[in-house]
């Protein structure tokens, strides 16, 4: 991630709801899939899970980065 869009990112982070939010369910989704990758195996549900849980990271991701882009291209003082 270029300087300039983490540092804009922190920036939405300490006041823009949605961002929160977002990065809330990120970081569960990240912690659901720490917590199934420790598992010494893993059954057909657990991949169908892994797999679900990385696409709806990926779509919360997606998302952040949509709205810093919508975020950067908002006249200042919105």
């Amino acid at each position: 991630m270029p300087t300039v869009t983490r540092e804009i990112r922190e920036q939405l982070l300490t006041y823009d709801e949605e961002l929160q939010k977002l990065v809330q369910k990120h970081a569960e989704y990240d912690a659901q899939l720490k917590q199934l990758s420790q598992a010494s195996y893993l059954d057909l549900e657990d991949l169908q899970k892994e797999i679900a849980l990385k696409k709806l990271k990926l779509g919360v991701k997606d998302a952040m980065e949509q709205l810093i882009a919508r975020r950067l291209r908002q006249p200042l003082g919105r």
